[in-house]
């Protein structure tokens, strides 16, 4: 698969890797630029007890969503050396370890999410790395869009005939005009690209997420809510969990 973004590393031309470089710089800035500010006011001595525990969490918090995209950026290097191997998944159990990973951040944000579809029965083939970072991505652009009163819902359902797994996590942030959105489907996960009405937000978790999905021999889409937007990614159903 092409990764332009990589070109110094295979022969490709600088002019290729500006994009991708434009979109790294970008969605790192943001949490630098808030760890910065956090901790000049800490140093203020201006906050009391509680209020300084309190930033530094959030710096803390910031810091490891910074951590996740640089280490993300790291993997897709190695996705052409083949270390991802697939092997058979339980989604629930991932989603529900995916959510208490990132519950903290959650609740430092005044925002709520849940794990839906528990009752169901299936086993997915994937990478539990790559998924993993796959959902994180999906559930860090929620909380940072998502309504405050509305849980973000993570899910999981089989669909093809139980050949096909499509894991969700449901936000109900700015609605995305019809126009736009077309737009938006079409080149979703070709390359980084700003969210309309989410101007914190280059696209290239998006774009991470589906070379991950890609590696697993997935995709990754989004459904438009009037409400918010889903994003998904499909994997591919284990046979084992089919014969049974």
């Amino acid at each position: 698969m092409s990764r332009r973004f990589l070109g110094t590393l295979s022969g490709v031309e600088y002019g290729d890797t500006w994009p991708f470089l434009v979109a790294a710089s970008h969605e790192l800035k943001a949490p630098l630029a808030l760890m910065r500010q956090l901790a000049l006011t800490v140093e203020s001595d201006m906050l009391t007890k509680n209020e300084s525990a309190e930033y530094l969490r959030r710096i803390a918090l910031t810091s490891e969503r910074a951590l996740r995209l640089v280490t993300d950026l790291t993997k897709t290097i190695r996705l052409e050396d083949g270390l991802f191997s697939l092997e058979p998944i339980n989604p629930i159990q991932l989603l529900d370890e995916v959510a208490q990973d990132i519950r903290p951040l959650y609740l430092a944000k005044g925002q709520q999410i849940a794990v839906v579809d528990r009752h169901r029965s299936m086993l997915g083939i994937a990478n539990r790395e790559l998924l993993r970072s796959i959902m994180l991505h999906f559930a860090d652009n929620a909380v940072h869009y998502g309504a405050a009163g509305a849980p973000v819902k993570f899910s999981a359902h089989t669909y093809g005939g139980g050949r096909k797994i499509r894991l969700s996590v449901r936000d109900h942030g700015p609605a995305v005009p019809s126009d736009v959105w077309q737009v938006l489907a079409k080149t979703l996960g070709q390359r980084p690209q700003p969210l309309h009405n989410r101007p914190d937000s280059s696209g290239l978790g998006l774009y991470i997420s589906s070379e991950f999905a890609r590696a697993m021999q997935g995709a990754i889409g989004a459904i438009r809510h009037r409400d918010g937007t889903t994003f998904y990614v499909d994997i591919n159903a284990s046979t084992q969990m089919r014969l049974l």
